[in-house]
């Protein structure tokens, strides 16, 4: 079944709200979406969100590569070989690794959808639903509390708190969260690299009653040889996040001792559902459990990423909640949130719908 239509666009999206991490303040995203049909009408999408403050990939850039390259690596060639079309993209993506994941996440779609199965399927579903947590953005405590408590209304069961800019903030913060939410909330921090190594132990030590699940990159990359210096109780509790771009570096995080508990796998670092595929394999072989996070992100991208987690058994926290941020779409469906948990619909390929552009207006 060969392919023989593909179209790509960009898009600028929205938030409901900007928000900041310890290094910019942000309040709409440029999504990619890449859409290819196949000689008996069935359609697949996929879709991108370049951050180039994580891989240096910016949407000008994917969108030169994807006219360059995309109608020759894709057009007339069988939607049955599609993981080798997949591996065709590596030279030409490499340096675009949200670009490539909108083709690696349509090729998926189109060709479950083609044989008729949900995604998760195709690789092996081994779980039905996960809690996800739901990201609040460094801002004022009041505000941070009034955010926590209006997402625990919405259903969340799971807050993951921006911090790495004032340690005494950022302890006062999650005393007053965990002070209105109470004890049955999960709370997570990422500190995006804003931490040294005293801060953290400093951190840890004055956090332990608030009951932290976990901590997310706490070091800048190039301070990762401090994580191995951490006693390993905090070890494990740590995510690898912009320390884990691609397989290559799961496998340098693998060694044991482990620097890192917890691999966080995004599909726009990695470069799609292959990829992401591969980590999981690496966290499986090590014994670490993973994290599957997200940019702000399409609901396409969202669910591509959902359905690869609840195949790996090394899944065990969820924070794919970009799609939530966002004022609008171009796409819907996929999955419910059902008691602070995510739950696929169980339709073929990621059981997406396209929003007509008069709907979207």
């Amino acid at each position: 079944m060969k392919i023989i239509k593909i179209d790509f666009w960009h898009e600028d999206l929205n938030l409901k709200k900007p928000y900041t991490i310890s290094y910019e303040t942000i309040d709409f995203v440029e999504n990619i979406f890449f859409k290819i049909e196949l000689e008996d009408g069935t359609w697949g999408i996929g879709a991108g969100s370049p951050a180039e403050f994580v891989t240096g990939e910016n949407i000008k850039n994917s969108i030169s590569l994807l006219k360059k390259s995309s109608k020759e690596l894709l057009l007339n060639k069988d939607i049955n070989s599609f993981e080798s079309i997949i591996d065709s993209l590596n030279n030409d993506f490499k340096k675009a690794p949200a670009a490539k994941a909108a083709i690696d996440i349509a090729l998926y779609d189109a060709f479950t959808k083609y044989k008729k199965i949900p995604l998760v399927d195709y690789f092996g579903r081994c779980q039905n639903e996960l809690i996800t947590s739901i990201t609040i953005g460094i801002q004022s405590i009041d505000k941070t509390v009034t955010e926590c408590l209006s997402h625990i209304e919405n259903g969340f069961k799971s807050l993951k708190l921006k911090t790495g800019i004032n340690i005494n903030h950022d302890i006062e913060m999650i005393s007053n969260v965990r002070n209105v939410v109470g004890e049955d909330i999960s709370i997570r921090v990422d500190a995006n690299q804003g931490y040294d190594y005293e801060d953290l132990i400093n951190f840890i030590n004055r956090a332990e009653k608030f009951n932290i699940e976990i901590i997310e990159q706490p070091f800048r990359v190039f301070d990762n040889s401090l994580m191995k210096k951490l006693p390993n109780k905090i070890k494990e509790i740590c995510v690898a996040d912009e320390s884990l771009h691609n397989n290559e570096d799961a496998k340098n995080l693998s060694v044991h001792p482990l620097s890192f508990g917890i691999f966080n796998i995004k599909l726009m670092k990695c470069g799609g559902l292959k990829e992401a595929d591969a980590i999981a394999k690496t966290a499986f072989s090590c014994g670490a459990d993973l994290m599957w996070g997200c940019m702000d992100e399409s609901i396409v991208s969202i669910n591509a990423a959902l359905h690869l987690a609840m195949a790996s058994p090394m899944t065990k926290y969820l924070d794919l909640d970009g799609s939530f941020d966002l004022a609008r779409d171009r796409f819907e469906g996929g999955f419910s949130l059902k008691d602070g948990a995510l739950v696929l619909n169980d339709l073929p390929g990621l059981g997406v719908f396209e929003i007509s552009e008069e709907d979207d207006r």
